[in-house]
């Protein structure tokens, strides 16, 4: 550990689940080390990305100060959005005013929808970005189903089921459309799609499938076909995008914006920036990693203790991860897991009904627990097929 007058700085950017499981867990990993963890967010709030389709039909969730979950772990919480990186003076720049410098970065700035690949988007659709948009779409979706009108959502993966289960759940009258360019749950096993097909027809969602939205307007969305259909609100969830900010800071990025990480989770360009969750383009040996809680949360805690086991010392393994299921709920009374192989596809076993809604409950309930639990000891988070690389103790 750092053993000079001078404080070893680690500076993470964004607070979102994997940026605050690192620095909760660097700040106890490091105690009594001479290091100092700065986070840094826009937001003063924690948001729980995966229950926004929850927030976006009007449930009330319980909100969570950022500046209290790390109150007494040491950590100095600066709220404002990174807008520079300057890796030859290795400092970042929030809000254009100040600057932050750093030993090391970890770049935990997640990802959200692009409106910018859909003409009309930006204007008339919706996303599921942040809790602020969310509240409005609620607030939208209560006046509509008054007069009886329609909703499209774009995209049948995870999100778009989830969220197309919950308004059609918590809004009978309205008329829900899911279009995507596969079927709802292709990549589930031949029964746990069917399920899905089963419980999308009890909530009375069509479903439009081998199309994607070409453009959204004021009062419909147009297909590839130039079909039109008709949307008072429209919901993307397709179309993941990551901000600029590493690419235009002259790091290495794939296609998609996100940092080129080696085995350890570092930027292949600059080895003292360390990249998690959906920020970082991670290969496995059995392919690429896709964002999701799931991997995420296991990069945070691999970096944190990594960081740590070098500032010791003591050698590091390299990261190891593999998928182990996809849970949906279908809705507050319903959910389909299916378990998975590694590399996420379909495994032999299936999970359904009041289970499923249980287990979902369990591996998606809020992570303030863990956040909390690991300010004293190493939380286990991975709950994979990726061997023990997360959990070396440090």
């Amino acid at each position: 550990m750092n053993t000079t007058n001078t404080p070893y700085r680690l500076v993470v950017l964004g607070a979102g689940y994997t940026g605050m499981l690192a620095a909760v867990r660097l700040a106890w990993r490091t105690r009594g080390g001479n290091v100092r963890i700065t986070l840094v967010d826009p937001s003063a709030r924690f948001t729980e990305r995966l229950r926004m389709h929850q927030i976006a039909t009007g449930q009330r969730l319980p909100e969570h100060r950022i500046a209290d979950i790390v109150a007494g772990t040491g950590i100095e919480f600066v709220r404002g959005r990174a807008t520079a990186i300057d890796t030859v003076a290795a400092r970042v720049t929030v809000d254009d005013t100040v600057t932050i410098g750093y030993d090391e970065l970890i770049y935990a700035l997640g990802s959200g929808t692009d409106t910018s690949v859909i003409p009309g988007a930006a204007d008339h659709g919706w996303t599921l970005n942040d809790p602020r948009t969310a509240h409005r779409f609620a607030d939208r979706l209560a006046l509509v189903e008054s007069r009886h009108g329609a909703v499209v959502v774009g995209g049948a993966g995870l999100t778009g089921i989830e969220a197309a289960t919950e308004i059609a759940e918590r809004f009978p009258a309205l008329r829900v459309t899911l279009v995507g360019t596969d079927e709802p749950g292709s990549m589930m096993g031949e029964k746990a799609r069917a399920y899905l097909g089963r419980a999308l027809d009890r909530l009375g969602i069509t479903r439009v499938v081998g199309h994607h939205i070409t453009k959204v307007l004021p009062d419909a969305v147009e297909l590839a076909d130039s079909t039109l259909i008709p949307a008072d609100l429209t919901l993307i969830t397709t179309g993941m995008r990551v901000p600029p900010l590493a690419a235009e800071s002259g790091i290495d990025t794939d296609p998609r914006g996100r940092i080129i990480v080696d085995a350890a989770l570092r930027s292949v360009s600059h080895p003292n920036i360390h990249a998690i969750g959906d920020a970082a383009a991670v290969r496995q040996a059995w392919g690429e990693i896709h964002g999701t809680c799931q991997s995420g949360m296991p990069t945070a805690a691999y970096v944190a203790d990594e960081i740590t086991r070098r500032l010791r010392g003591k050698k590091i393994a390299p990261f190891r991860f593999g998928y182990f299921h996809q849970p949906i709920s279908l809705g507050r009374a319903d959910a389909v897991i299916q378990f998975t192989k590694a590399d996420d596809t379909p495994g032999r076993f299936h999970l359904t009904g009041k289970a499923a809604v249980l287990y979902k409950e369990t591996v998606s309930r809020s992570p303030i627990p863990t956040f909390g639990l690991s300010r004293r000891f190493a939380v286990p988070v991975q709950l994979s097929k990726g061997g023990a690389a997360t959990a070396r103790r440090a």
